[in-house]
């Protein structure tokens, strides 16, 4: 018997064996490859917008964040570091995800504050104060010979207070940067991308980098809990009331992880054999020495660059050839594996672009990189490191928009419609 047609064609039937109809995208047909199947699938109408909303990628958000950094490393300018800090504020607010953990960036802001008031006040009272602006002087402790260069106290000068705020400014900058890319970018994510010779130490990395957004989230977790109780204690009363809970949830996870790794197997050597792990460990420790080697190159600007370049060439194929030989020694399954589409490489194309272009600026030898402190003159700005930072904050337009969580959605399903009182009768 036939199928129906006219209305009744309306209803859905399975599609025929090796039959290319989309209506139904899980076809168990084997006469075609998967591949084909899905790709089958691509072309329903909703496929480019589900495309559209891929995530951008966690690796794509740390170049960025380490293209920042380097921009940072380059210059003393107080107001190029505030414009980088607000920069990646900007960004980290446009696309922050929905979750507790990621609200740590408040923390590094703070904790920035706090690296720069702590060299400010080392260097005001271990000395330094070269200039003839001298702010205050305070009483000087007399220290033996061999202390010579060392002094406690003495004058404070307008010269050295500029240049211990600028060194602090810069390393709350770097901070900052670090914290954008723990923020916006999902670690677990990241840890998925890595290769299979990188897994362990990934692992490792991952759960000390995230150690800080999963205690404030324990903290925020802990502390509703105490406001729906009725409690009102605060300062130390609320502080001990909350270190408690949060310090037994950290030792309930660390008991979790450990437990976990253990079951999937985390150490595993597999089939590769001991020489290869060797030699797998030597082209990845050597490789790790030759970046170290030419970035420090890079950012010297008294190396030479026929130490830089060669450094840089030889590390890179080592740790390549390093990390080929040692991921064959771990397969891995991947559930939805991120993918680095175009909206990602424009991410981690503004984080180069910052980069290069702090880069440029200090090697034409322009003063805007570094101010004089000596005598003290107020920072200037140029076009290349302003259209920089201009492009370093385009992330926060143009990356994928987070998507609020189930819970969160505004959606109407569900809902009860409003309800009109009717009047029955006559």
């Amino acid at each position: 018997m036939g199928r129906p047609t006219g209305s009744a064609a309306a209803t859905p039937y399975p599609p025929e064996r090796g039959s290319d109809s989309v209506d139904d995208p899980v076809n168990t047909s084997t006469d075609r490859p998967l591949i084909g199947r899905w790709s089958s699938a691509a072309r329903l109408p909703g496929a480019q917008s589900l495309r559209a909303r891929l995530p951008t990628h966690p690796l794509a958000w740390w170049i960025w964040a380490l293209g920042l950094a380097a921009a940072a490393s380059r210059t003393t300018n107080p107001l190029l570091l505030l414009l980088i800090v607000a920069a990646a504020a900007f960004v980290v607010a446009a696309r922050r995800p929905m979750t507790t953990w990621a609200r740590g960036f408040r923390a590094y802001l703070i904790f920035g504050l706090v690296v720069v008031a702590i060299r400010t006040v080392f260097h005001i009272v271990l000395g330094g104060g070269y200039g003839e602006t001298v702010l205050v002087g305070l009483p000087e402790i007399a220290l033996p010979e061999w202390t010579a260069g060392i002094r406690i106290g003495g004058a404070v000068t307008a010269e050295g207070l500029a240049s211990a705020v600028y060194d602090g400014l810069r390393l709350a900058t770097l901070l900052v940067c670090v914290g954008a890319a723990v923020t916006v970018a999902d670690p677990r994510r990241l840890l998925k991308s890595l290769p299979g010779a990188l897994y362990e130490a990934g692992l490792v990395v991952i759960v000390a980098v995230s150690m800080a957004p999963t205690l404030i989230e324990s903290a925020v977790r802990v502390r509703r809990a105490r406001q729906l109780r009725g409690s009102s204690a605060r300062g130390l009363r609320a502080f001990r009331s909350i270190a408690m809970p949060v310090l037994d949830q950290a030792l309930g996870r660390a008991v979790a992880l450990a437990a976990a790794m253990d079951a999937r197997g985390y150490g595993r050597v597999g089939s590769l054999t001991a020489g290869a792990r060797r030699t797998s460990a030597a082209l990845l420790l050597a490789g790790l020495l030759g970046l170290c080697l030419a970035a420090y190159g890079l950012l010297d600007a008294a190396t030479p660059g026929t130490v830089a370049v060669p450094a840089l060439v030889v590390g890179v194929a080592a740790s390549v050839t390093g990390l080929v030989i040692g991921s064959r020694r771990m397969v891995r399954s991947r559930y939805r594996p991120d993918r680095f589409d175009p909206r990602s490489a424009l991410v981690a194309g503004c984080g180069v672009a910052i980069a290069t272009l702090f880069f440029l600026t200090e090697f034409s030898g322009d003063p805007v990189s570094h101010p004089s402190t000596f005598p003290l003159l107020w920072p200037q700005l140029a076009l290349l490191p302003l259209l920089g930072i201009a492009v370093a904050a385009l992330p926060g337009v143009l990356s994928t928009p987070v998507e609020p969580p189930p819970d969160q959605a505004h959606s109407t399903q569900g809902r009860p419609e409003s309800v009109r009182s009717v009047r029955v009768g006559p």
